[in-house]
């Protein structure tokens, strides 16, 4: 099992692999992008940075990936890639089932939006071996996320769910905890790679 895993990680951190990687995030920040186009219509020019999380998450993903591909650690794109890809991509998971749950139907987009926002997550996790940020960096990662939260649900600014609109103070304090869980996570990372044998 060790060889395999061994062998499944040098592919996984070959460089042809994450040129591929990048390839494919910068293709899903367009279209995430574009998929917002719409609410971003409708919303004033100072919350625009606030509105598509997704596609920013992937984006900073998108700059940690370039600094691998460079022999760098660009730290606070590792952070804030971290703690938004794990956030926003189980936030999507869980507003979709949500959504099943009060519909009985999210159609085929909607299975699209689970599979590739838990691949989002997944992603985060998976690339931790490669992070090299430091508790500086995940607390303007932090200051950024629940900045994030409060343009959102203090200043009306979160993506548009029609279906769950009326849960929103729901949605919103289950939002607020899941930062504070994706910043743990950063937290002990850091603290993973900080702690040295005894």
């Amino acid at each position: 099992m060790n060889a395999l895993m061994m062998r499944v990680w040098l592919i996984l951190s070959h460089k042809s692999f994450l040129w591929l990687l990048l390839f494919v995030n910068i293709l899903g920040t367009v279209y995430g992008y574009d998929w917002y186009k719409w609410q971003l219509i409708i919303t004033e020019p100072k919350y625009w940075v606030f509105v598509p999380d997704s596609p920013t998450a992937s984006l900073f993903f998108c700059f940690a990936i370039i600094g691998w591909l460079i022999n760098r650690n660009f730290k606070l794109m590792e952070a804030l890639a971290l703690i938004t890809l794990v956030k926003y991509g189980l936030w999507a998971v869980v507003m979709n089932i949500l959504t099943l749950l009060e519909t009985g139907s999210i159609g085929w987009v909607g299975w699209m939006l689970v599979i590739s926002h838990f691949a989002m997550a997944f992603q985060a996790v998976l690339y931790i071996p490669f992070y090299q940020f430091s508790i500086g960096h995940i607390i303007l990662a932090a200051i950024w996320t629940l900045h994030n939260d409060v343009i959102d649900y203090v200043f009306g600014q979160m993506p548009i769910y029609g279906d769950l609109m009326k849960y929103m103070d729901q949605i919103g304090y289950f939002t607020f905890w899941l930062s504070l869980f994706c910043i743990f996570i950063a937290y002990f990372v850091w603290k993973r790679v900080t702690i040295t044998p005894s």
